[in-house]
């Protein structure tokens, strides 16, 4: 063999990326191709590189016999004193193979074996490195486009950036530089396949992360991200710090941040908001750029909610064919309706409907159920708790402290910081139904519910006992002959605690 194939292994280990153990596997590999092309077997066969990597020797291994029966494994006595004077019949020998034994059949297997081989360690090589930078952004430049899909050239290998995943705002042309996000990475028999992204919302994500950094350190995290490619994007923000604002380190200085990200999206709107963990903030919020008068809440289980805009302001919180509050939706992941204020005075809305409004301007108690809307809630733990399927405050109400600290992304701090909260603004309040009898009168528990303290009332006197209409669910009090709101007759018996 040249002294040269060490340096021919270094060049093969800078140019290909491949380590030199690979590269001295598959020259061993096609030296045993040759030696099986040569003598229909290799399980004799065994290749011995010197420390410098400078030589490579073949050796057959023999076993000595007196009798020969297969001259390719084994090797009379007479003939093995030649090689070694000590040796003995069912010693085992090595005999070096001349390569240039080898005809041109097996030189040319060995050198098939050699390259299938080769290029299988460098497919497995770039597999496990682009596997590695799934999610990430890279730079690529465009060389082809076939049906639609454009082929870009990535240094080492080329990525495909299908038409599916291609804004409809764009349009190449050869050499332009495309950045985008790796999306999916897969190994076939044609090759190594990495397929790119410019339409998830996870590209959209990483773009955040480059410019801005307050998003890259974590000072300010993105709650979720909404998108309609090449027509608009909305982005709900938080910051973990009180003297960052979220949104305007999203923006940056005179809006330098948002746009160079507007510029890299080609022109893409977005809309970049404040989460919140009260739903009626974050839906007010998430119509972002329409004001909004006030968000009812129709029903909480179903998440259902209703929007009160200005007549003026109508087109812009539907957006065009929809879109602002067909994202918004997405956002919030609530169902939002839209409705004028001049729409909303003519509806004919029921009696729940009538109480939403009134919590809306509620000066007193205030009675909820889903952890998002306690005061004060971090909107990190608000998260963890929703990945974990905890959005009910009496879930978590019902839960010992070890069961909270079983929870994936839960540290001790978060639950010092929610059981803190709980203590603070939540009261467990059980409502007694009274059932009379002829001597004495018993009292059950027949709800229980989750009542807080807006943090903005004014300091009021003790506010008198309330109640609900058994006809319609109005609110009363014990002042009342008569409910203000279907006008039937009411009679208030005082309920003794019972003993």
């Amino acid at each position: 063999m040249s002294s040269d194939m060490s340096n021919a292994i270094r060049q093969l280990v800078q140019d290909k990326g491949i380590s030199e153990e690979l590269v001295i596997k598959s020259i061993e590999d096609g030296l045993i191709a040759a030696y099986k092309r040569k003598f229909g077997t290799s399980d004799n066969a065994i290749v011995r590189f010197d420390d410098t990597f400078t030589e490579v020797t073949i050796f057959a291994k023999k076993k000595i016999v007196e009798i020969v029966e297969d001259p390719v494994q084994e090797i009379a006595l007479i003939d093995a004193l030649e090689y070694n004077k000590e040796c003995e019949i069912g010693d085992e020998l090595l005999i070096e193979i001349n390569p240039k034994e080898f005809d041109r059949t097996a030189v040319q297997s060995a050198r098939q074996k050699y390259r299938q081989r080769l290029k299988e360690i460098q497919k497995d090589t770039m597999f496990s490195e682009f596997k590695e930078k799934a999610g990430e952004m890279i730079i690529g430049y465009y060389q082809r486009e076939r049906n639609g899909n454009i082929y870009v050239d990535l240094g080492k290998v080329e990525g495909v950036l299908p038409k599916k995943y291609q804004s409809p705002r764009e349009v190449y042309h050869l050499n332009d530089r495309i950045k985008a996000m790796i999306y999916e990475v897969n190994k076939n028999s044609s090759g190594l396949q990495i397929i790119l992204s410019r339409t998830h919302t996870d590209f959209v994500c990483r773009i955040f992360e480059l410019e801005v950094p307050e998003i890259y350190d974590r000072t300010v995290e993105i709650f979720k991200i909404v998108r309609e490619p090449g027509y608009r994007t909305k982005i709900a923000v938080y910051s973990n710090r009180d003297d960052v604002d979220p949104v305007g380190a999203c923006v940056g200085l005179k809006g330098v941040r948002i746009q160079a990200i507007v510029k890299e999206l080609e022109g893409e709107k977005i809309d970049i908001l404040k989460y919140d963990p009260d739903p009626r903030i974050f839906i007010k919020n998430a119509l972002s750029p329409a004001e909004v008068k006030d968000v009812v809440i129709l029903d909480e289980s179903k998440k259902q909610a209703l929007v009160i805009v200005a007549d003026t302001n109508f087109a812009l919180a539907i957006g065009k064919q929809g879109l602002n509050v067909r994202l918004a939706n997405k956002l919030v992941d609530w169902n939002i309706d839209v409705k004028t204020e001049s729409q909303f005075n003519e509806m004919d809305i029921n009696v729940e409907t009538k109480r939403a409004v009134s919590a809306l301007f509620s000066d007193t108690f205030e009675e909820i159920s889903n952890i998002a809307e306690l005061p004060g809630i971090p909107p990190h733990i608000v998260k963890v708790l929703h990945d974990n399927k905890i959005e009910l405050i009496e879930d978590i109400v019902s839960m010992k402290k070890g069961e909270l600290e079983k929870l994936k992304g839960f540290s001790e701090e978060d639950i010092k910081t929610i059981m803190a909260i709980i203590e603070e603004n939540v009261e467990i309040v059980e409502e007694d139904r009274a059932s009379s009898s002829s001597d004495t009168k018993e009292t059950e528990p027949d709800a229980t519910t989750v009542e807080t303290e807006p943090q903005n009332a004014a300091p009021h006197e003790e506010a008198e006992e309330t109640y609900e209409c058994p006809e319609c669910g109005s609110l009363v009090n014990p002042s009342m002959t008569s409910c203000p709101n279907c006008s039937i007759g009411l009679s208030f018996e005082e309920i003794e605690e019972e003993e």
